[in-house]
């Protein structure tokens, strides 16, 4: 778009803005703010009235003054610190967005006041293309394109980011109008700033990878024609000129290579692929080369937008399998129900093998898999082109696997939907498994051979890896037609031998696709798609897991409707609500009624429940009477009637579709239907209709709806979400006690006499918040939050009867001088316990540091209090850590994340301990278990360690030179006792073993303390050795 260059000022542009939104905040119509696309019902966006608030400083600087005032007002505002840096910053970038006519003026200016190269604007465009593109106004839309053209003309840092980030927002398989401007408005950035686009080898191959493929959308219409010779031309400059900085793109680049290679260009590219490789680069060896290359995670994302992205994750991190059809159908009718998104498939899937890798807790979970997403793609591929297209990006990884260097979540994804739908729809295992086998001497026969020992690699790894256990069954199935399975045979002799005697297996007659309808097994509706004819029963489940019941109802009589004349109520309705009927009853075009009729609802809904939520839910005296008044509102009724109503009443179901679309328009009806069902009598005991709306939204999902839905009510009212913390913890334990986002939500707003409220109800047994298996999870999250929400976390802690040593391996992760509210709070409550060795071993198993006393005052602590056991503990703990040779040590330190106890930690703590009890009567060092163990180390310790340690070393010693003291007699004896020199020469093992035995037995049988710390040495030695 040309701007022109205007005359006036940034106060201009600035009232310009704040005169121009007045008129655009009617009821119901679309357009709300300056900068987002908006209803009276939705709620205001955030960065929109934070853009917003910042373009009004500018302009409360700049109006009614000259350029250069307004110029050293804004200058001057910028140096007052960051804060106030960034506000001029985002006042201009809103200006350049919303005020076309000022632009160049704006952008102007904040070239001048910028001090951080533009980075705050940057990172605000990013934020803009990758959350709020789809909502973004078209002016702003247009203003934006201009906004980074001119960035890049000025060659600021960073700008090549945001054209990638621009180019990922330009849809695959989609030709409507505005995709199409966005393409072309991003391609001539890239052509009329070439030399600076050479500059940056990522945005080379970004760029050649985005519009190789969107290429094959652009075909039919003059004008997309056009645009797909400047494409073309752009793609072959840039990878003949710079082709070494493609080859990072890896095997994809030849996948999209394949797809034009019809092109006249491409073809002649295509020979010197082939033929002359070295004319594109020297270092260029040939194609194999390049397809032994695996494409980088970041291509794969690059081709969807924000939005398919966000979508794909959510169904494969948080939708359960089963539950996956109205996500599906939704994801359908947005990108998938054209004809030119059959090319959008193949990024899909190829998003889906390479990008989304879930965590081993998310495999073995419900969640739904990737090959389920991946079967459904493919049943609906509609043409012959876009099926083989399809199967080809699902089996790309395979051709050239190699166990190095590709992952077997790459791979793994095909095998699983060859092998889940072998038994519900064989025939979609036949064709892959078909293709599989023609692949190979297909794709290129003069690598016939790398294609063989890729799928064979493929095959290995899998099995290998325990995917499938075997491969036999699956390709050796009786339900294959027999030329597939002797072609199975004679390509992969190896992998169809059963290890097991095969089974004879019965083939029953065809069963029909309605028959197939009504198995329950998962896998056979794993796609759920229409096509393919899969069951729609899941949806009719209710939340115990039993299925509708349908009973045959008698034919109703026809009636015949007449038109009703309604002109004379419309005297009853407000002036803009009777225009609005009037021009709906009068106006003949559908679409136009259509318009109409939302701005009636709208306006009808804004109306009946703008009061419902306003001020606070909650009465102020909390009793059974008040409860019940307070839920005597027409919204209620809703509420109300739900709960009378049966799950298998047909009304049941509309009244969860009303408010689900109520939800829409309203998210605060989730709180509010919580509030009912836990305030009103009638709702005793129906909480659980809380899930059955949760599944009604378009969320779908019980956790992210209840999360939602708090966050709400924490926002709005703090009393209520203390009121309803009981109930949600009580009804949702698997929601609520899994993860710290409820925690954190409540504890972030309370304050202390609500946490003590909140003390109270886990006392008196009504309220659990913690439970063993995941507490010492949460804990661990807490370690981030501010410190009230922290003193909180650990307050509602204290109050559970959980045992501290569920909890106490958080203590590797404290820091002193990060966490000091977490480390506090755990002292206090261990100078309540007895030590146990687990307590001691983790306590000691702290790094040692002068600024850290946490372990010094809990030993100190404890050598008050429990001078006996905490001894019994060390000596043990010395013993054991002792025995283990120096390098099986320090490998367990190196390779554990658990307590890393070494022996020299052990002897730093207690040496701290010993300085610290220095001037104290204490006499916990005085103790023949702690001085049996410092002898037993310091037989068998190096030089060093004795030099370090040698203060707490010569306590050992003292206690010798006083056990050398019985009368002489005895001391001969013992010298010339047979006992005694057996006794000598038993290794330290003896000594650990009788540790245990009582010290007065221990010096009866101890032989001269002298030889046998002489020979104890040289035991441990050889041991050692």
């Amino acid at each position: 778009m040309e701007l022109q260059k205007g005359k006036g000022t940034v106060a201009a542009a600035a009232s310009g803005a704040a005169g121009g939104g007045g008129g655009g905040a009617g009821a119901g119509a679309p357009g709300g703010g300056r900068l987002l696309l908006s209803t009276s019902l939705d709620a205001k966006d955030e960065l929109e009235e934070r853009l917003e608030r910042c373009m009004s400083i500018v302009t409360s600087m700049t109006t009614g003054v000259s350029e250069r005032e307004a110029n050293d007002a804004l200058n001057a505002y910028v140096c007052k610190g960051p804060p106030q840096h960034e506000e001029i910053c985002l006042g201009l970038f809103t200006l350049v967005l919303t005020e076309p006519a000022q632009a160049q003026k704006c952008y102007r200016d904040l070239a001048l006041v910028s001090r951080d190269g533009m980075n705050i604007v940057l990172n605000k465009i990013n934020q803009i293309l990758m959350e709020k593109y789809l909502k973004l106004q078209d002016t702003c839309r247009t203003q934006l394109v201009w906004l980074v053209r001119e960035l890049v003309k000025s060659g600021v840092l960073g700008a090549d980011g945001v054209c990638m980030t621009f180019m990922k927002q330009i849809a695959g398989g989609d030709v409507t109008a505005k995709n199409i401007w966005l393409a072309e408005s991003v391609l001539d950035i890239l052509t009329e700033q070439r030399e600076w686009v050479l500059k940056s080898s990522i945005l080379i191959a970004m760029a050649v990878y985005t519009y190789l493929r969107l290429i094959v959308d652009h075909h039919g219409t003059a004008q997309l024609q056009t645009l797909r010779q400047k494409e073309v031309d752009f793609c072959i400059s840039l990878l003949r000129e710079r082709f070494m900085e493609c080859l990072m793109i890896g095997r994809d680049l030849v996948r999209l290579l394949q797809n034009v290679a019809r092109i006249p260009e491409f073809e002649l590219l295509w020979k010197d692929i082939i033929h002359n490789p070295q004319a594109l680069s020297p270092q260029f060896t040939g194609i194999l080369q390049l397809l032994q290359s695996r494409t980088s995670r970041k291509f794969l994302a690059c081709r969807l937008t924000p939005d398919m992205e966000t979508k794909l994750l959510f169904m494969t991190s948080r939708v359960r399998f089963g539950q996956q059809k109205r996500y599906q159908d939704w994801f359908q009718r947005q990108y998938l129900s054209t004809p030119d998104s059959q090319s959008l498939r193949c990024d899909l899937i190829r998003y889906i093998c390479g990008v989304v890798h879930p965590s081993n807790e998310v495999l073995s979970s419900d969640i739904l898999p990737r090959w389920a997403i991946i079967g459904w793609l493919l049943t609906t591929c509609t043409s012959n082109v876009a099926a083989s297209n399809a199967k080809l990006a699902l089996f790309y990884d395979w051709l050239f696997f190699s166990p190095d260097k590709d992952s077997i979540m790459n791979i793994e994804p095909a095998i699983l939907v060859m092998h889940h739908s072998m038994k519900p729809h064989p025939a979609i295992t036949a064709t892959l498994l078909d293709f599989m086998c023609r692949i190979i001497p297909n794709f290129y026969p003069p690598l016939e051979g790398h294609v063989r020992q890729g799928v064979f690699s493929s095959l290995n790894h899998i099995v290998e890896k325990r995917v499938l256990a075997h491969l036999a069954p699956l390709f050796d199935n009786p339900k294959l037609d027999k030329e597939l399975r002797a072609m199975l045979r004679e390509k992969f002799p190896e992998f169809c031998s059963s290890p097991s005697p095969p089974v004879e297996v019965k083939i029953e007659e065809p069963v029909s696709m309605e028959m197939d309808n009504h198995l329950s097994d998962k896998e056979e509706s794993c796609y759920d798609n229409a096509d393919a004819a899969f069951s729609d029963d899941e949806e009719d489940l209710n939340s115990k897991g039993k299925k509708r019941e349908f009973r045959f109802h008698p034919i109703k009589e026809t009636v015949v409707e007449e038109p009703v004349d309604v002109t004379p109520y419309l005297d009853q309705l407000d002036e803009s609500l009777r225009d609005k009927v009037l021009q709906l009853q009068k106006g003949s075009d559908t679409e136009a009624q259509c318009e109409v009729m939302q701005e009636i609802v709208d306006q009808v809904l804004e109306e009946l429940f703008k009061a419902h939520f306003r001020g606070e839910v909650l009465p102020e005296e909390v009793t059974e009477e008040s409860l019940e008044e307070s839920v005597g509102k027409p919204l209620y009724l809703i509420f109300r009637n739900l709960c009378q109503m049966q799950e298998d009443n047909s009304s049941f179901s509309l009244l969860l579709d009303l408010l689900s679309e109520l939800y829409q328009k309203q998210p605060k009806i989730g709180y509010h239907l919580l509030y009912y069902l836990r305030a009103s009598k009638a709702a005793a005991g129906k909480m659980n209709l809380y899930e059955s709306f949760a599944q009604a939204t378009q969320l779908g999902d019980l956790h992210t709806c209840l999360m939602m839905d708090m966050k709400a009510c924490q926002e709005d009212d703090v009393r209520l979400l203390c009121h309803l913390t009981p109930s949600i913890y009580t009804e949702f334990p698997d929601e609520t006690l899994r993860s710290g986002e409820l925690l954190n939500m409540i504890v972030a707003v309370i304050d202390s006499a609500q946490l003590q409220e909140l003390v109270c109800h886990v006392m008196m047994g009504n309220l659990v918040m913690f439970r063993k298996d995941s507490v010492l999870n949460i804990l661990i999250q807490s370690l981030d939050w501010e410190t009230f929400e922290q003193y909180c976390a650990w307050q509602l802690f204290l109050a559970h009867n959980i045992p501290l040593e569920t909890i106490i391996p958080i203590l590797q992760h404290l820091k002193y001088k990060e966490h000091p509210e977490a480390l506090s709070c755990l002292l206090l409550q261990l100078r309540r316990e007895k030590p146990s060795e687990e307590m001691v071993k983790m306590v000691l198993s702290r790094p040692c540091h002068p600024d850290d006393q946490f372990t010094t005052s809990i030993l100190r602590h404890w050598c008050m209090k429990h001078d006996e056991l905490l001894a019994e503990h060390i000596k043990a703990l010395l013993i054991k850590n002792n025995s283990l040779p120096r390098k099986r040590q320090s490998l367990r330190s190196s390779s554990s994340k658990l307590a890393q106890l070494t022996l020299e930690q052990i002897l730093e703590h207690l040496d701290n301990l010993r300085l610290n009890l220095a001037n104290t009567k204490q006499n916990f060092f005085s103790q023949t278990p702690i001085l049996q163990a410092l002898q037993h180390v310091q037989a068998s310790c190096d030089e060093a360690h004795k030099m370090k340690f040698s203060d707490l070393f010569s306590l050992a010693e003292e206690y010798e030179d006083s056990s050398t003291k019985p009368p002489k007699s005895r001391r001969k004896a013992a010298l010339s006792s047979p006992r005694s020199r057996k006794n000598t020469a038993q290794p330290p093992n003896a000594e650990e073993e009788s540790g245990s035995s009582s010290a007065s037995e221990e010096e009866d049988t101890k032989p001269k303390p002298t030889k046998r710390k002489r020979k104890g040495s040289s035991a441990v030695g050889s041991d050692s050795d």
